[in-house]
């Protein structure tokens, strides 16, 4: 499993500073590093420019909303990517939420797992290089084909929870990529569910790209209250919220990994076992010193 961190996605991040972290984290030994896409710098591009100055560290998005970009045009910004990074790059793709999609940009949000499977049928022919026939509902595209030589297939992972949507994460793209979802649900709905996906249509074993919010703190309650302070809209969001009740879960501190090193060593060691890939580590500022502390103990792993 590669140990990764989460980078960017809000304006307090410059360009620059995305850089270097980047470069920094590479440096510790981290396997990868992941950025959302939300209202600041574009991830795809912004990574590509930390692929610059990298060698070794996987990039990733986790993730960029689907419905405002085409996926024929979206499959040539990850193809760039890839070639940009030396062949480094994931790009992580969701539908987002109503609220943004729907009441934000004005599109529709009916049918979201249509729409995704529509999108990934174009979407992994398109970066497979192979020249796209599709007609579908909401997508049609024919004889569209992209000309980049010497790069292989963008890994694609789909920020995929309930069960259609995981099952066409396993059948059509590499894996998936989780927020808000605790041990037990990757264990018991997650993780089984796109394996037997991707093995029913003769795919290779998923990525399971997982973040969590992580601090290591000799104190957990007050990390955790304001781990709920800070992420208190994700415990409200529909999709995030069904993954907190499956969990069990009241709020989003309930499924973070908080407190000194045993349980932050022990916690990342189970979702090790359970077949976890990747862990997007969102290491959270809640007391002082508490992200430097994190960073340096997560490396050490």
């Amino acid at each position: 499993m590669k140990i990764g961190l989460t980078l960017g996605g809000d304006g307090s991040t410059s360009l620059d500073d995305l850089v270097a972290q980047t470069v920094s984290a590479e440096q510790k030994g981290f396997g990868a590093v992941w950025m959302p896409q939300i209202f600041s710098l574009d991830a795809i591009m912004a990574l590509s420019l930390a692929g610059q100055a990298t060698k070794s560290i996987e990039l990733g998005t986790a993730v960029v909303p689907t419905y405002p970009r085409h996926p024929t045009a979206i499959a040539q910004q990850a193809l760039t990517a890839s070639v940009a990074t030396g062949g480094r790059f994931n790009l992580g793709i969701g539908l987002s939420h109503k609220i943004v999609i729907e009441d934000l940009l004005g599109f529709s949000y009916d049918k979201p797992a249509r729409h995704m499977r529509e999108y990934l049928s174009v979407l992994m022919a398109a970066i497979r290089g192979e020249q796209v026939a599709f007609n579908g509902d909401q997508y049609r595209v024919n004889g569209f084909q992209i000309d980049i030589r010497d790069v292989e297939p963008t890994p694609v992972v789909v920020a995929a929870l309930g069960p259609v949507m995981l099952k066409l994460a396993g059948e059509l793209a590499d894996g998936t990529i989780t927020w808000m979802v605790g041990q037990k649900t990757l264990e018991g709905h997650i993780a089984p569910s796109i394996r037997d996906a991707a093995k029913g249509a003769a795919r290779p074993d998923p990525k399971i790209v997982t973040g969590f919010p992580v601090v290591l703190t000799n104190d957990p309650d007050a990390a955790k209250e304001k781990i709920n302070e800070t992420l208190v809209i994700y415990g409200q969001l529909p999709s995030y919220r069904a993954m907190l009740d499956r969990e069990g879960a009241d709020g989003p501190a309930d499924v973070a990994i908080v407190g000194g090193e045993n349980v932050l060593r022990d916690e990342i060691g189970r979702l090790r076992d359970l077949g976890v890939t990747h862990l997007n580590a969102a290491v959270m500022p809640v007391e002082q010193g508490a992200t430097e502390r994190t960073i340096d103990f997560l490396a050490s792993l």
